[in-house]
């Protein structure tokens, strides 16, 4: 059985797909990207403000399914450019305290809407 999780407080899938989705104990969040939920437009003057722009995202999804940053238990980084791996990996990891979960970094081709970084976690609800 599973459980699909929205808020008005993220950005709107722009495709066939939903925000996040609970299987069981665990919560799977589509990848996030710098969009502001209430405009629709990017968040992009500089890569700290996308990826802190991303990761509010992911708190917004998190917090509608009742979770938060400790729940994550892996995520996938996708970066356009592996060159920007360090500022990000110093935001992400501002985010967490203690535990870390698993996760891979991933240079890719492209993202949608030509953004920077995306980021998709998954969650376990205890």
């Amino acid at each position: 059985m599973s459980t699909i999780i929205n808020t008005p407080n993220a950005p709107a899938p722009i495709g066939p797909y939903n925000q996040a989705v609970f299987a069981g104990n665990l919560l799977f969040i589509s990848g996030q990207i710098a969009l502001d939920a209430q405009t629709g437009e990017l968040v992009m003057p500089d890569l700290a403000t996308e990826t802190h722009k991303v990761m509010a995202n992911i708190k917004s999804i998190l917090t509608e399914a009742g979770l938060d940053f400790g729940a994550i238990v892996k995520t996938s980084i996708f970066l356009k450019d592996m060159g920007d791996f360090a500022q990000v990996n110093e935001i992400y990891g501002s985010y967490f305290s203690g535990n870390f979960p698993a996760r891979e970094t991933i240079q890719v081709a492209s993202l949608p809407k030509n953004v920077n970084v995306e980021i998709s976690v998954t969650a376990y609800k205890a």
